[in-house]
């Protein structure tokens, strides 16, 4: 692609006020306050689930106090790994085996392997004494175990993509000594998102469709639904304002499965790919373009204009988050005026 392009959102200008305002409420997103300017710490609150895993969601507001320049981050969220990196910091300890190829700068040279996306190696965290550990998303549940060892903070998705990447990339910036970077970062991606937003209404309606196993599911918008992987379906719409081409997805499909004649009874102008067995290593690179390699793929509008989009599965399906992959993100949806 051209030069990076980075994004969206008139609540730009509140970027200060969103990452500084105090303590969130249950539907509210995560925010971070300094204390004052002399303080080492940085006071950041959050609305935790604290219920059981058949139990209805119980929230509870945890506050943390955050060290200023933590020389030691353990990070399992992959979004904060790649914010980090890119504010000019380094993680010294995440799931190493899941941490995409485009990120592995962001790590340092001697990163030890925390565990996974859903399970911490407590021994080996504990052994190398962090200053502060970020969880978020899949690792979320980790908290009890965590903040036994050091801070713990959960940076996860919490209300929409575009208020969370602001308010992390804020905070974390803040943690650093960053700030400036973190709101030249913030700066260059609203004007990229812009850029992208423009292109998509030119490009018409559109479908987003995960493809695993040889079966298509079709996202939807996130609609008041914020979870994390809400969210992952909808920021093809939510974020660059592609037009869906059935208004209610979730109705239109019974849920989320399709059928290829589905895609050519409601005929998109854009269809935009995610390989979900390609970003978890279930299947090789390719693999969703074979699957609608057909007959009645052909025939659809989007085919037929070479308006199949093919998006970075890693990032659209494992990260989707942090400042470098709303870059990918955004290089991914100019495609379009190729």
């Amino acid at each position: 692609m051209s030069s990076r392009r980075p994004f969206a959102a008139a609540s730009f200008v509140l970027i200060s006020a969103l990452a500084l305002a105090g303590c969130a409420s249950a539907e509210s997103a995560p925010a971070a306050e300094e204390e004052s300017s002399e303080t080492s710490t940085v006071t950041y609150s959050w609305e935790r689930n604290t219920a059981g895993e058949d139990e209805d969601p119980a929230y509870e507001t945890e506050t943390v106090e955050v060290p200023k320049d933590p020389q030691k981050i353990v990070a399992f969220e992959m979004a904060t790994v790649d914010t980090i990196g890119a504010l000019g910091g380094e993680v010294a300890g995440a799931p190493l085996d899941f941490v995409p190829a485009y990120l592995q700068d962001s790590l340092a040279e001697d990163a030890f392997n925390s565990g996974t996306l859903f399970e911490a190696d407590l021994i080996a965290i504990e052994a190398q004494q962090p200053d502060l550990i970020v969880i978020g998303g899949r690792s979320s549940a980790l908290y009890d175990d965590l903040s036994q060892i050091a801070p713990t903070i959960d940076l996860g998705i919490s209300g929409s993509y575009l208020e969370t990447l602001e308010r992390n990339v804020t905070f974390l910036g803040e943690v650093l000594g960053a700030e400036d970077k973190a709101a030249e970062a913030l700066a260059d991606l609203e004007v990229g998102i812009d850029e992208a937003k423009e292109a998509t209404a030119a490009a018409g309606n559109g479908l987003a469709v995960i493809v695993s196993g040889g079966e298509l599911s079709a996202m939807a918008p996130t609609g008041a639904e914020a979870g994390s992987s809400n969210v992952r379906g909808g920021l093809i719409y939510d974020v660059f304002g592609v037009e869906p081409v059935v208004q209610d997805v979730a109705s239109a499909t019974h849920g989320e499965p399709i059928s290829f004649e589905f895609l050519l009874e409601h005929d998109p102008d854009t269809l935009w790919i995610v390989d979900r067995d390609a970003a978890t290593g279930e299947g090789e690179a390719g693999a969703a373009a074979q699957v609608l390699d057909n007959d009645i793929v052909k025939q659809t509008t989007a085919s037929e204009n070479d308006a199949i989009v093919y998006l970075d599965p890693v990032a659209w399906y494992i990260v989707y988050g942090g400042i470098e992959t709303t870059r990918l993100l955004i290089d991914d949806v100019m495609q379009i005026t190729e």
